[in-house]
């Protein structure tokens, strides 16, 4: 199983993996802003920040 979780980080950590991640949290973030009607959207924002600053390199 550790094998598994050293092939995602090694995936997230490459400029591939950053983009699909990128990708992911935009399509969230999106997704979230529409449920909300737009009302929070700074919010919604500075936290895909802060996960791609998790998940990012």
């Amino acid at each position: 199983m550790s094998d598994l979780g050293d092939k995602a980080k090694d995936f997230l950590d490459s400029d591939k993996g950053e983009k699909a991640s990128d990708a992911g949290l935009d399509k969230a973030s999106d997704a979230a802003d529409k449920a909300t009607g737009g009302g929070h959207g700074d919010q919604i924002d500075k936290a895909a920040d802060a996960a791609d600053g998790k998940i990012g390199h």
